[in-house]
């Protein structure tokens, strides 16, 4: 492929990433900022680079993330779902490593509205026998 720039969008809870992947030697930006400064632990950069390392092309793409919404666990996880989606649609043939890894599957478990009468989703008030 010459030159292209693909592009995806990943979800996790209320964080949504969206990816532009080009070819190059493995950088990643998120939001304007280096992966490692952006994520302070080794955790969240392992999770990010998880599809990458599955498929072997830690250092073959360039990818610049605009992430919003959650909180770094989410945003790592939507992220992840991003470059999941960029890569299968880069090549393919990896759906079925992807698939079997479980990156290919959205999480969509989000946080469950506030009912009327409930002090949370499903939390109440303390009860009073008198």
């Amino acid at each position: 492929m010459a030159e292209s720039v693909l592009r995806a969008t990943g979800k996790r809870k209320s964080s949504v990433a969206r990816v532009i992947m080009k070819s190059g030697k493995g950088e990643i930006t998120v939001n304007k900022r280096p992966l490692d400064e952006y994520f302070g632990t080794e955790i969240l950069r392992m999770i990010v680079k998880q599809p990458l390392a599955l498929t072997n092309n830690v250092s073959s793409f360039d990818m610049s993330v605009n992430v919003c919404g959650g909180g770094v666990s989410g945003q790592a996880g939507a992220i992840k779902h991003g470059i999941t989606k960029a890569l299968l649609e880069h090549d393919p043939e990896l759906r079925a490593v992807l698939k079997k890894a479980g990156y290919v599957t959205r999480d969509s478990r989000i946080k469950e509205r506030k009912k009327y009468g409930r002090k949370k989703a499903r939390k109440s008030f303390q009860f009073s026998k008198r």
